[in-house]
């Protein structure tokens, strides 16, 4: 069981990274803090991974084309998602933009089972029923505020959809390299796919924003906590999803909405309307069903 361990460190240090990165995306843009994610994650992960393999002398990696398909898919879709999350977050708030993303749950359900071949119980697929009802109910635009209630609910799902496809790219990337290691799989998958990202991402706004590379670069103290935050929530998820399906690893990240909600009053001054908490409710408890399940 010490996928839940794991899952339980991941979900406050994913809301600090969350955080730190909404904090550098008025200069940065989301593209420039989303980098910041994996280029400033980048040593700390190598160090978890070293840990790792220290602990694990006997694990025997196949870089075979299962890995490198799993973790390119993963990598690719782990940034989409965080740059749609923090374009997410700049329109619906920090705590619904969070909740929204956990989309990623019935969706990544659904895809363990279709791809992965994941046995799902009555009691998680009764989960992802209610859980897609609160967040329908999360991503229902106001009365005169459709336009932009309607972007960003359709972002936040966008993200939950881009998360729910890294989730399993990432699991089929630690499952082929070495089942037998877990740990060791995981943190592996996270430094590879962390340093395709750093290397494609740093490329891509050298040339079509360098502007935001230097605004990342001045707010390195920022910067460097988040990717410290980021590695740290990364290695926990990876190792997680490589015990256990998506869908209950998700379902025991559900304490992450109530840590965004009061990360949200705090530090962004939000205040969630009864709508709101009736959506993050239900979503809540869909996540509960399918944990239970």
């Amino acid at each position: 069981m010490l996928w839940i361990l794991l899952t339980l460190v991941a979900a406050p240090l994913q809301v600090a990274r969350n955080a730190m990165q909404r904090g550098l995306v008025g200069d940065a843009g989301p593209w420039g803090a989303t980098l910041v994610r994996f280029l400033f994650g980048l040593p700390f992960s190598i160090a978890i991974f070293a840990v790792a393999n220290a602990l694990t002398p006997d694990a025997t990696p196949h870089w075979g084309l299962p890995f490198w398909s799993g973790a390119i898919i993963g990598a690719i879709s782990q940034v989409t998602a965080t740059a749609i999350l923090l374009m997410a977050m700049s329109r619906s708030g920090f705590a619904v933009a969070t909740m929204l993303q956990q989309s990623s749950l019935p969706l990544a359900a659904i895809m363990g089972w279709l791809v992965l071949g994941d046995r799902l119980s009555a009691g998680v697929w009764g989960g992802v029923g209610v859980a897609t009802a609160g967040l329908l109910v999360l991503s229902w635009p106001r009365r005169g505020h459709g336009r932009a209630d309607l972007l960003g609910g359709l972002l936040g799902l966008a993200s939950g959809a881009s998360f729910a496809v890294a989730f399993n790219g990432f699991r089929q990337a630690g499952h082929s390299l070495d089942p037998a290691h877990p740990l060791f799989s995981a943190t592996a998958a996270l430094v590879v796919a962390q340093a395709m990202q750093s290397l494609v991402l740093t490329s891509i706004l050298a040339v079509v924003r360098p502007q935001a590379l230097r605004s990342v670069t001045g707010a390195w103290k920022s910067s460097l906590a988040a990717g410290f935050f980021g590695s740290a929530a990364s290695a926990c998820w990876f190792g997680a999803l490589a015990m256990a399906p998506a869908a209950p690893v998700r379902a025991v990240g559900l304490i992450e909405g109530p840590i965004a909600a009061a990360v949200g009053r705090k530090l962004f001054r939000e205040k969630l309307r009864v709508r709101q908490w009736v959506g993050g409710g239900l979503t809540a408890a869909g996540l509960l069903l399918c944990a239970l399940g």
